[in-house]
């Protein structure tokens, strides 16, 4: 049996970007939530994908719009993760951000957006495998990402000094 402790802990000295995956419903209710959890799957097609716990309240929102944005946070970004990360009802309150091709939330000064429709879900473990086709992306030439790594949130630019 794996001590889910040691299981964190062990997983922790990879570090992982973190994003907010935006969506926008029919309503015009705007939807965000945090993940660590994102990669590439696969280049032909396109194909992103994520993982949300099975517990968030977000995701099944998310879920039926049909598509995501992924903002890829900035080193500088950490209130704005934190945000999200938090159980509120309207995370956008008053923040300005821009959009998508798709007219999903792109959040300002994100360092990268991917557009997305949902391709497919799957059950894995205690999460949700999203995959999604890519069906626009962009980037900020300029910042550094914001890291997990260890239990805490890094600057990649003063990780590596």
């Amino acid at each position: 049996m794996i001590d889910p402790r040691q299981f964190r802990d062990v997983l922790g000295a990879y570090p992982t970007g973190v994003c907010v995956i935006t969506a926008l419903a029919d309503t015009g209710e705007r939807f965000g939530l945090v993940v660590g959890s994102f990669t590439s799957i696969s280049l032909d097609p396109p194909l992103v994908g994520f993982f949300p716990d099975k517990r968030s309240g977000t995701w099944p929102k998310i879920a039926e719009t049909g598509r995501f944005c992924v903002n890829v946070l900035g080193a500088d970004q950490l209130a704005l993760c934190r945000r999200f990360a938090a159980r509120a009802e309207d995370k956008f309150g008053e923040l300005a951000h821009g959009h998508s091709p798709a007219g999903l939330p792109v959040l300002d000064k994100a360092i990268a957006w991917i557009d997305c429709t949902i391709e497919r879900v799957t059950e894995v473990g205690d999460h949700w495998l999203v995959v999604g086709a890519v069906e626009a992306l962009g980037k900020d030439g300029e910042g550094t990402p914001l890291l997990f790594f260890r239990g805490q949130y890094h600057d990649l630019a003063l990780l590596a000094d």
